[in-house]
This record gives structure tokens, sequence and C-alpha cells, in this order.
């Protein structure tokens, strides 16, 4: 009997590939491991691919303190910034429900008015009514929530549009603001309450500890999850990022930490509106990345009628949406509420909404749904709000910042939409 070479060396290769098959990895993590010049080649093979990341955000951060900072000599100063740190967290928490919507490739434009009635709601429970100040809290979110699944259930089980089913929202829930107010208007809050604590207290009174203790914390969890994702991924056969890139990521999160910290001890300390605006900033980031809800949120988003084909419940992860962004709208008109003293009728109209928007779609969230991640409303708002401190310093006419963050809402989108349209041509949208 004789064999055929030919076949002989086919059946040899086909038997050399398939180790060679199972053995392969993703080309982008050997670039990481040719060292230095490997990260820069994937940078520049990310960038024209459309795959921007934070970068513009980082870059327009540094672009708009060095620009105020030349024009003021003090928007640098440590108690600046820690105003500015502060102040990002009513518009901020907003932003994290807009980015859950957003992901669905939804809108939600009732979400000034949830902050606005919600804060109207505790701050008379709390007042005139006598109430105890965490339970109209409760109640005030609770009450929020309800709305949100109200604007759920019409958008998801009776087909009415996202657009108009809060449009309407934004209408209904004014009113409803206007007449918990009564005539008056406007409600001061319980001098050192609750409400008004959340925007003035500084953890330890101005202790130096709260502020390192964080900035230490935030940066040996951050690399614990790095380690641990790469084990896992390790363990499995799955390409994992090379140490080296680990360690770099933690050093970088140690340095913008350490520094943040130092700036914050200049002043009074860490402040209560900052730590509760990032743990909700991570945990919705844990939730949208490590959850099973979170992976269906992703799926409605990229797709509805392949997620329902997947098995999931379309229905119940829109409405769960709205309710979650509503919860974190009337979070963040009480933080609103505490900055200014007081609930009156005009929190949460103005640029609040578009203010929450602007950041989060400046923060990388696509307006297509699909793509982004909680720490974009927060990269957003600190951009956000650094331009609208900025130019009060430099005494701006409000009428001025409102179209100079139209320009820049504009900018984001623009640059989102050019952003798909280069992955959909490398192949990767």
């Amino acid at each position: 009997m004789t064999t055929d070479p030919t076949t002989t060396a086919t059946a040899t290769e086909a038997t050399d590939a398939a180790p060679a098959a199972t053995l392969a990895v993703d080309p982008r993590l050997l670039v990481r491991e040719a060292g230095f010049s490997g990260y820069v080649e994937e940078f520049k093979r990310r960038m024209k691919s459309g795959d921007l990341g934070s970068v513009p955000v980082v870059l327009g951060l540094i672009l708009i303190a060095a620009i105020f900072q030349s024009l003021t000599g003090n928007f640098l100063n440590p108690d600046n910034l820690t105003n500015i740190l502060k102040w990002i967290a009513g518009p901020g928490l907003i932003a994290v429900g807009i980015v859950f919507v957003l992901l669905l490739g939804e809108i939600d434009l009732s979400l000034g008015s949830v902050a606005g009635v919600s804060a109207a709601i505790a701050s008379v429970l709390s007042v005139r009514s006598g109430v105890n100040e965490w339970l109209a809290v409760l109640i005030a979110i609770g009450a929020a929530v309800g709305m949100g699944a109200l604007h759920g259930f019409f958008f998801a089980k009776i087909g009415v549009p996202s657009f108009v089913v809060t449009l309407a929202g934004l209408l209904t829930w004014s009113g409803l603001q206007m007449y918990v107010l009564g005539d008056k208007g406007t409600v001061n809050l319980i001098n050192d309450g609750v409400i008004a604590n959340l925007d003035t207290y500084f953890l330890g009174d101005g202790d130096v500890f709260y502020a390192w203790a964080l900035a230490v914390l935030g940066t040996a969890l951050f690399a614990a999850g790095q380690l641990l994702d790469h084990r896992r991924r390790s363990a499995a056969g799955l390409p994992a990022r090379p140490m080296s890139e680990i360690w770099l990521r933690t050093g970088v999160v140690a340095v913008v930490s350490l520094v943040t910290a130092y700036v914050l001890n200049q002043n009074q300390g860490l402040p209560l509106p900052l730590v509760i605006f990032l743990a909700v900033v991570v945990i919705g980031d844990f939730v949208l990345r490590r959850t099973t809800y979170g992976r269906q949120v992703f799926a409605v988003g990229g797709g509805v009628e392949a997620a329902r084909r997947a098995g999931v419940n379309v229905a119940w992860v829109r409405i769960s949406v709205y309710m979650i962004s509503a919860g974190m709208a009337a979070l963040g008109g009480l933080f609103i509420a505490s900055q200014q003293g007081s609930g009156d009728k005009l929190l949460g109209s103005g640029n609040v909404l578009m203010n929450s928007i602007a950041a989060v779609v400046i923060g990388g969230t696509s307006l297509f749904g699909g793509r982004g991640k909680t720490w974009s409303a927060l990269l957003g708002i600190l951009v956000i709000q650094s331009i609208i401190t900025g130019l009060d310093l430099v005494h701006v006419n409000q009428s001025i910042q409102y179209m100079i963050t139209g320009a820049v809402l504009l900018g984001a989108v623009v640059l989102d939409s050019v952003s798909r349209r280069t992955q959909k041509s490398a192949g990767r949208g």
C-alpha cells in the first residue's frame, strides 16, 4: 500500500495547525508585550480604529485647567478644586442614571423634573410635616423610583416612544413639584439636618486621614481587581493583560488618587458628596460589567430582537433601567437642594438635565446605545463643572455659558458619530 506524500503533508499541517489555533492569542495583547513600543503601536491602532476611550476627556480637562489658570491665576487653588469636586455630585448622580438609559439607546427627558419633585417631597415632609428626615429621604427616592417604573411601563409594555413618555413626565412632575411646594414655592432646609449636610459635611471634620485612606484603599482595590481578573483569565486559557500593564495602570490610579487627596487636604479634607458619588459610580460599574443584569442591559442596547431571542426579558430590563435612572435623579436632586439650601420650584429646571446628558456623552457613552460606562459620568461632569466654574471665575454671562456648553455637547456627539463610523469601517463597529 502506498501513501500519497501530498496527503501526508496536508494531514501533518492540519495537525500542527490545530494546537496553533488553540493557543492563538489576541494580537492586541501581543503588541502590549513588546514593551513601550508595543503600547505606542496599540495606541495608534486604537486611534485609527476610532476607539478613542478617555483620551479626549483627559486632554480636555488638562486644556481647560491650563486656560482658566492662565486667565484667573486661582483656578487650581485647593479651595476651588474642592468646590468642583463637591458640586459634581448632584448632576453627576443624575448622569449615572442617564448612562443606564443611553446604553439602551433611549433617552429620559424627565430626570430634571424628577430631581426637583423628589427634593420638594423630602423638604416638605421633613420641614412642614415634621417627618423624620431619613424617612422623608427614603419616601422621596421611593416616589421617584415609582415615577421611573411608570415611564418604563408605558415605554416597554404599551409601546409609547421613550421621548414622548419622558417628555410627558417632565411636564407632569414639574407640575407636581409646584403643587407640593405650594404658594410660597420654596422650603428652606433644616439647619444642620440630614439633607443640608449632604453638600457641606467633610469626613472627620477636616481630618486629613480620610482623604489619604480613601486614596490608598481605592488604589489597593483597583490593583486587586486587576490581578484577580488576570488570574481568572489566565486560568481559563484566555488572553490577559501583561503584569507590566497592570502595574502601569495601578501607578496611574495611585498618582491621581494621591494628588487628589493632597489637594483636598489643603482645604477641609474629604467631602461627603465626593465619597457618595464615587461609591455610586463604582457600584454602577460593577453592576454593568460584572453581573448578569449588566450584560442584559448591554445586550438590549446592542439589539432588542437578538436579546429577546437569547432569552432576555427585554420589558423588565427597560422598566428597571428607568427605575434606576429616576432613583439616581432623586438622589442628585437632594444634593442640589443641599447645595442651594432649599427645595424650590426651580430646582431641576434650567440646564441641569442638559448638563447631565452632556456629561455622559462627553465622557464617552454613546447616544446610539450599547457602549458606555458609569465612569463616563464622572469624567464628563468634571469637564462640564470645570467649564462652568472657570467661566464664573472670569465673570462670563450665563447666556454665554449655555452656548459654550451646547457647543461642547455638539462636539462630543460629532466625535461619537465619527468614532462609530471609523470603527465600522475598521470592522470593529
